[in-house]
C-alpha cells in the first residue's frame, strides 16, 4: 500500500484554464458575464488535479463550467510553450504545498 510520502513523490503540477460562469456572491467584476481562470494545480494525474480545482472553485462560490488541461511544465515544454520564472516559481508553489494556484482571472464581457 502507498503511503502518503509516495504519494508526495507521485505529484506534478498541471495547467488549467478554467471558464467560470456568474453565481451570486462570485466577487466577480460587475458586468461580467464569466471569467476564465488559469491555474496551477498539483495531483498524482491531470484528473485528480481537475477535480480539485473545481472542488476548491465551488467552495470559492465560484460557478465552474468547463476545465481545459495544458500538461505538466514538461509536456508543455516539449509543446514549444514558454514559461518566464514566475510561472515556474508559481508552479513549484503549487507542487510545494500541494495546492491550486490561481495565476490569473480574466473577466469576460459580452
Amino acid at each position: 500500500m502507498a503511503d502518503k510520502t509516495d504519494k508526495a513523490n507521485r505529484q506534478k503540477v498541471y495547467t488549467l484554464l478554467v471558464q467560470l460562469g456568474r453565481k451570486d456572491g462570485d466577487g466577480l467584476p460587475k458586468g461580467a458575464t464569466g471569467a476564465a481562470l488559469m491555474c496551477y494545480a498539483s495531483g498524482v494525474d491531470e484528473a485528480e488535479a481537475v477535480r480539485e480545482t473545481v472542488a476548491i472553485l465551488k467552495q470559492a462560490d465560484q460557478a465552474p463550467l468547463d476545465v481545459t488541461g495544458y500538461g505538466t511544465a514538461e509536456e508543455r515544454a516539449a509543446q514549444g510553450h514558454e514559461m518566464d520564472e514566475d510561472e515556474r516559481a508559481l508552479m513549484q508553489r503549487a507542487l510545494d504545498e500541494n495546492s491550486v494556484i490561481v495565476a490569473q482571472i480574466t473577466p469576460h464581457y459580452d
